[in-house]
């Protein structure tokens, strides 16, 4: 047994011993559990994909004179201004001003929120346009200027849903292509798409939330952020294979960081052809290794962990909960699956690569002591269900 506090010690002494999600299953198969349970003091995991829920909070200051936001936009990407004079957010789905979307159909979605998070985080002047209806205290009505990220008193990601801990593998059963946020899907099961690390995945890693929660410590692109809630669509009441992996997407995480911090090539503004922008964030989470059992669950393989595929020409949309079959990540990674006897190549919307990186640049800041592990305050919910929004006629 290791203590948060006694990891913690080891991380400023330059003693800690740190491995990847990667590395970690090959040295306990070579050492066995109990000793590697000694050794090691922090499994590093992480992901690098797209995440639609994510947003950031920005604050100008003050005018002269003042101006109350009430209607605002950055780069033409409209911001929510019902929050104080000059606060807004800004969401990584929202389009630009303009965007004929689908109308055209597929869609080009070339420019929206996530592209303005990556021109924020990269440095890059962007222009401020803001209205408002004027009051005694704010009596600007109109307000154009151009700004950079360290001009902003706060630049602060807030993002209520990200690393889903198991996803689904988008096809397509239809006669026709089909455009999703899981890319481009081929009619008649010509390809499918899948989003996930795998085994590097953070909450893969810690199936059962025993170690992550509401307080623990994470690198968002670079800088140190934290979980600050369970993520929108929380569902740890799952079904689980019999080594405790859910099914399905299960758990995830709502993440918070200053965007000032954060480098530039982990965060990516994303297109999705006739479906929408999006936001590609790099996130790692360190697994302390608190006992056994924390150690033998960050040993999962690719191969153990289940994902479902489903059509999504019909079955998704209808939301009706069919799964067409299931496949492991190993041969997800192999670009190849078999369909109900028939082959299919597969690609992958999240960069494993990129993944890796991130698990070890990670790994390097706890070995140099820049990184300490944050216990929780509050353990994430093990029994909830996702509810649907049920259509119900006005009450009398």
């Amino acid at each position: 047994m290791k203590t948060y506090e006694q990891i913690n010690d080891r991380i400023e002494s330059g003693k800690a011993v740190v491995l990847t999600a990667d590395e970690i299953i090959d040295y306990v198969d070579k050492k066995g559990l109990a000793a590697a349970a000694k050794e090691v003091d922090v499994v590093t995991t992480a992901t690098f994909g797209p995440m639609c829920s994510s947003g950031c909070f920005l604050n100008f200051g003050h005018s002269k004179p003042k101006i109350r936001m009430s209607e605002a936009w950055v780069e033409d990407v409209l911001v929510y201004t019902g929050i104080a004079a000059v606060d807004v957010f800004l969401g990584a789905t929202q389009l630009r001003h303009g965007d004929p979307a689908n109308m055209y159909h597929p869609g080009e979605f070339r420019y929206g929120g996530g592209h303005v998070i990556e021109d924020l985080v990269a440095g890059r002047k962007l222009q401020l346009f803001a209205l408002s209806y004027g009051t005694d205290c704010y009596p600007l009505r109109e307000i154009r200027t151009y700004f950079t990220i360290n001009d902003l008193n706060q630049a602060i990601m807030v993002n209520p849903r990200n690393c889903y801990q198991n996803y689904n593998v988008g096809i397509n059963d239809s006669d026709r292509p089909i455009y999703t946020y899981m890319g481009t899907l081929e009619p008649e099961r010509k390809n499918a798409n899948y989003c996930s690390a795998g085994q590097l995945s953070p909450l893969l890693n810690d199936p059962y939330y025993d170690v992550i929660g509401v307080g623990t410590k994470v690198w968002m692109a670079g800088a140190q952020g934290h979980v600050y809630a369970e993520g929108t669509q929380h569902a740890g009441a799952c079904e689980r294979t019999p080594g405790g992996v859910p099914k399905g997407g299960a758990g995830t995480l709502a993440l918070t960081c200053d965007m000032k911090k954060m480098r530039p090539d982990f965060v990516r503004g994303v297109t999705f052809r006739g479906y929408g922008v999006s936001l590609a964030l790099g996130i790692g989470v360190p697994i302390p290794v608190l006992n056994e059992d924390v150690l033998k669950r960050t040993c999962v393989r690719d191969r153990d962990i289940m994902a479902p595929v489903i059509d999504y020409s019909h079955d998704y949309p209808q939301n009706n909960g069919k799964v067409i079959c299931s496949v492991n990540y190993e041969q997800l990674r192999s670009g190849q699956i078999k369909v109900e006897g028939k082959k299919v190549a597969v690609g992958s919307l999240s960069s494993y690569y990129k993944a890796l990186e991130i698990a070890n640049l990670l790994a390097d800041e706890i070995r140099r002591g820049d990184f300490r592990l944050a216990e929780p305050i509050t353990p994430l919910p093990k029994d909830t269900k996702m509810k649907p929004l049920v259509t119900r006629k006005k009450p009398s």
